[in-house]
């Protein structure tokens, strides 16, 4: 019995053949293996393929109006669906022939393209980073053939049209499907889709039109470049293939530790350990920063965990004027052995102004004291 291939269109017997190519389309897209895994999906997808086959013949599909099955074995011309020299393409073929990607010409593709940017660490210290310095880097990188000018060639050499191709960088394949014949353009596999060949390459760079060498640069570091910022040097990164623009180098910036200062933004900070008579009498004291020698007065009285701010004393702003401030943070340092005359002495003192130390080995003494001071009674 032959099959209804109208039926599996879904189109009438009197349909056009823009109606049977709209019908197929629609199915195809709905069942093809490609986009619905189903089993069923893919022979509901071959019967498909086998009605466009035929209905889109008129000798077939006239042999269907008379009652006849062009594919059935000794029915009429062809092979079923699957057989040998079966029509069956990829999806991506089929939406190339509904839309007209395949066999739109991409032409050659360019020898000469830019090249890649280039990162480079660069270890500073922290006054280098506060005030700025011109640094001298090394840098691995390609370069420009001298040889061959990029051109990639041995000298007195030239490209040559790639005789596979006729200089187009790919080749067309004509496919007969179910839609007719298909066109497809892929990249030559002999010239790699530039259309040209190299018959003698540059001994220099084996044809690639640059070089991998070592330079020495010069970078400027601006004041106030903090640590993981990273600096542009516009066109001294990687030479592209075939001579092409090079791409740029970054310049990232790692600031070591200092053994004073801390870092945080622009402000610095640092500690500095005073004695417990200077606390308590006052001093002044005379902080080194980082470009000056600056005195500082230490109040009388001044309790452990102070703070003193110096102004504009710290790293210099990046972007406008004016620097971060410079902060001393206070050690109060306690004596920690004491000779007889020292402790007679600071008992003195302690029993001037109430304090009277207790005796560790008396019964209550030293705790109840320590409650009395949490409770106020100190």
């Amino acid at each position: 019995m032959a099959k209804d291939y109208y039926g599996i269109l879904g189109v009438s017997r009197d349909a056009s053949d823009d109606d049977i190519k709209r019908a197929y389309r629609k199915l195809a897209r709905q069942y093809h293996p490609d986009v619905n895994p189903d089993p069923e999906a893919h022979e509901k997808f071959k019967d498909i393929n086998a009605a466009y086959e035929v209905l889109s013949d008129d000798q077939k599909r006239q042999i269907v109006d008379l009652g006849g099955d062009p594919l059935a074995p000794g029915g009429g011309p062809g092979a079923g669906p699957g057989g040998a020299g079966g029509p069956f393409v990829g999806f991506q073929d089929i939406m190339d022939a509904f839309f007209g990607a395949a066999g739109g010409s991409r032409g050659p593709r360019p020898r000469t393209r830019p090249g890649a940017d280039a990162i480079l660490r660069l270890e500073l210290d922290l006054p280098e980073t506060a005030f700025g310095v011109e640094a001298p880097i090394a840098v691995d990188t390609a370069v420009l053939c001298t040889t061959c000018s990029g051109a990639g060639t041995a000298p007195g050499t030239h490209l040559a049209t790639c005789e596979a191709c006729g200089g187009r960088g790919e080749v067309q394949s004509v496919q007969r499907t179910f839609l007719g014949q298909v066109v497809s353009s892929r990249p030559c596999t002999v010239c790699q889709g530039y259309g040209t060949v190299i018959p003698h390459a540059c001994p220099t760079c084996a044809g690639d039109g640059r070089v991998r060498t070592r330079r020495s640069l010069t970078v400027k570091i601006p004041a106030g470049v903090e640590d993981g910022m990273r600096i542009r040097l516009a066109q001294q990164g990687e030479v592209g293939p075939g001579g092409g623009t090079a791409g740029d180098l970054y310049v990232e910036i790692h600031e070591r530790p200092h053994d004073v200062y801390s870092r945080k933004g622009d402000d610095l900070h640092c500690r500095v350990t005073v004695p417990m008579t200077a606390a308590a009498l006052g001093t002044r004291l005379t902080i080194k920063t980082l470009d000056s020698e600056e005195p500082v007065d230490v109040k009388p009285g001044t309790q452990p965990g102070s703070t003193l701010r110096l102004r504009a004393r710290g790293v210099p702003h990046l972007r406008g004027t004016g620097r971060g401030d410079l902060y001393v943070h206070l050690d109060v340092r306690t004596p920690t052995k004491l000779d007889a005359e020292q402790e007679r002495m600071l008992r003195e003192f302690a029993k001037t102004r109430g304090e009277e130390v207790a005796e560790l080995t008396k019964q209550g003494g030293f705790f109840s004291r320590m409650r009395d001071a949490f409770n106020g009674h100190a």
